[in-house]
C-alpha cells in the first residue's frame, strides 16, 4: 500500500509534517483536504483500522467545528453521522493525516510518525 498523505497546504503543520516525510524519502501521494475530502467509505475504514475514538478526528480548534457548535451536538449524534459529517467537509477533519500500511496518523507527532520509517 502506498502512503496517503491528506493535508490542507496553507496548514504550516501540514507543510512541516510534509517536509519531514520528504527528508526521511518516504514517498506518498499527495490528496488536498479541500479537493479530494476523504469519503465516507474511505473514513469508516480508517476510523475503525486508527482504533482511535472518532472524536481524535475532529479539527476541534477549526472555525467550521466552532462554527457548527459541534462541541455540544457531537454527543447526540450517531458513529455513521459524525463520518457523513467530516466527509462533508475537509476543514471539519484534524490534519494532516497520514494512511500508511503500519497505521494511521492524525495530525503531525515527529515521535509517532517515525514509527513508518522502522
Amino acid at each position: 500500500m502506498k502512503n496517503i498523505f491528506i493535508q490542507y497546504p496553507k496548514c504550516s503543520t501540514c507543510q512541516k509534517a510534509k517536509k519531514w516525510l520528504e527528508q526521511n524519502n518516504i514517498e506518498f501521494i499527495n490528496r488536498n483536504i479541500i479537493t479530494e475530502t476523504p469519503t465516507v467509505e474511505e473514513l469508516t475504514e480508517w476510523i475503525q483500522r486508527s482504533g482511535q475514538d472518532i472524536k481524535k478526528w475532529f479539527n476541534t480548534s477549526g472555525l467550521k467545528y466552532k462554527e457548527l457548535n459541534l462541541k455540544d451536538k457531537l454527543p447526540n449524534m450517531t458513529e455513521k453521522e459524525k463520518i457523513s459529517l467530516l466527509a462533508s467537509n475537509g476543514m471539519l477533519i484534524k490534519r494532516p493525516l497520514l494512511i500508511s500500511d503500519k497505521g494511521i496518523f492524525i495530525g503531525f507527532k515527529e515521535e509517532k510518525w517515525k514509527d513508518i520509517i522502522k
